[in-house]
């Protein structure tokens, strides 16, 4: 057991952020992890106080550059324009959320089979495609599957993990990275700019998707994912446009925020 603390981390928030889609809450304090062929499990010690279920060598060579554990965002929190009221309130709200360093490829599927679905429903299709494609680590708990087995699956396995018309775009998308038509180390090399327009190549890849797998995926902290729930903020609280220039560097960031405080707002507006 690795004991990790920070005042800017808290795990519910992160598991219903939006940004990862294999994080569960088991229990009232433990949480259940699967990125690509790794299972954590986390207990929660007391405020942003945790138990990680590894030892130190897998916590220093994983999980820290993971949770993304060496940047402080308390610094983020502090840069916020002192007359942005909605942003103040929305890094108060959403604070302890932190971008996660997952894996380029599976970033890449996930927000793929995202498009134009809910989060219940993305978690779902995801944990099929696992189930059916991917290698069992334990008591029915399936790592991610690898870009051959999504490329080369049978249209009968895929059929049944709920895909849709983005079955096709998906194993397009595993198939042009197997036979090397795009490299997803390489493109890591790229300017942000560059990456985005890369990642645009692959089949069922636009901005938005492609902003969030260069984000999530690739750490690249100063995109800014726009899908429906941003675009409603800014145009409600910003008149149709943010200024993103003030935040360069940690677009990202903010926009979590952003995404988390404006969806909570508008849950709280259907349940009244």
């Amino acid at each position: 057991m690795i004991k990790v603390q920070s005042s800017y981390m808290d795990m519910e928030k992160i598991a219903n952020s939006g940004q990862i889609f294999r994080m569960y809450k088991i229990t009232e304090k433990r949480f259940e992890l699967i990125a690509g062929q790794r299972l954590l499990d986390i207990e929660t010690l007391g405020e942003g106080c945790y138990a990680f279920n590894c030892d130190q060598m897998e916590y220093d060579l994983f999980w820290r550059d993971y949770f993304d554990m060496d940047t402080d965002y308390s610094a983020f929190a502090k840069d916020i324009a002192g007359d942005d009221y909605f942003l103040q309130e929305a890094e108060r709200y959403a604070r302890g959320i932190r971008i996660l360093h997952q894996d380029p490829f599976e970033m890449l599927i996930t927000f793929i089979i995202s498009q134009r679905k809910s989060i219940p429903a993305i978690r779902t299709s995801v944990e099929k495609l696992c189930m059916y494609l991917g290698r069992e680590i334990e008591n029915d708990k399936y790592a991610f599957p690898t870009l051959e087995a999504i490329a080369f699956a049978d249209e009968g396995k895929l059929s049944n993990c709920s895909l849709g018309y983005r079955q096709e775009y998906i194993q397009k998308t595993a198939q042009m990275v197997v036979n090397g038509e795009i490299d997803l180390q390489s493109i890591g090399e790229l300017s942000d700019r560059e990456l985005v327009e890369e990642l645009k190549r692959c089949s069922g890849v636009g901005t938005k998707v492609a902003n969030c797998v260069a984000l999530f995926g690739y750490h690249r902290i100063d995109a800014f994912p726009v899908d429906v729930w941003i675009q409603k903020v800014i145009d409600r609280y910003y008149n149709g446009k943010f200024p993103i220039e003030r935040y360069c560097g940690y677009a990202g960031v903010i926009q979590q925020y952003m995404f988390y405080y404006g969806r909570a707002i508008e849950k709280n507006k259907k349940s009244c």
